[in-house]
């Protein structure tokens, strides 16, 4: 298949309210994307399970921490995983395995298979990403940590498995 008619791989960031973690993952991915020069081949969204931050900015920590690492997360805005979301794409990565069970339980059993743990694409022992919310702005570190590596490995994974 040539370039051109290329099929554009389309992947959703989800935790919870999509203020924290999901925009994380987001943000670095997107960055990820355009420093590969792959904009027309992949493209990122996020979203939460839940309702209560539909419309709002990530969490200012979150924007800060991302900034500090040079990720620009201030211009998203929060959305709810919608059921159309289980059709559009490709890759539906959750940030912990609740978000997972809440989207497994919703999902058309045709499409369950996208559906997967952003931290699958990593070699941590534990496949959660902890919701840095009520914690310090170490938390905010560690959830860069984890899901820089998981991005960089699932990028790695998009590439040779979709031959981009």
């Amino acid at each position: 298949m040539n370039a051109e008619n290329r099929e554009v791989v389309k992947v959703l960031m989800v935790c919870l309210g999509n203020i924290c973690r999901s925009p994380t993952a987001h943000g670095i991915f997107q960055e990820r994307i355009n420093k590969a020069n792959l904009q027309t081949h992949i493209t990122v969204d996020s979203a939460g399970t839940g309702s209560w931050h539909i419309g709002s900015c990530p969490d200012s920590r979150a924007i800060a921490a991302a900034g500090r690492r040079g990720y620009e997360l201030a211009h998203l805005r929060a959305r709810q995983v919608n059921p159309d979301d289980y059709i559009e794409f490709d890759y539906i990565l959750a940030m912990d395995r609740d978000n997972l069970r809440n989207m497994q339980s919703e999902c058309p059993g045709q499409h369950k298979n996208k559906l997967q743990l952003l931290l699958d694409y990593s070699d941590r022992k534990d496949k959660e990403v902890p919701d840095p919310y009520y914690s310090g702005g170490d938390g905010f570190e560690l959830v860069l940590d984890m899901v820089e590596e998981a991005i960089d490995t699932l990028l790695q994974h998009l590439i040779t498995r979709h031959s981009l």
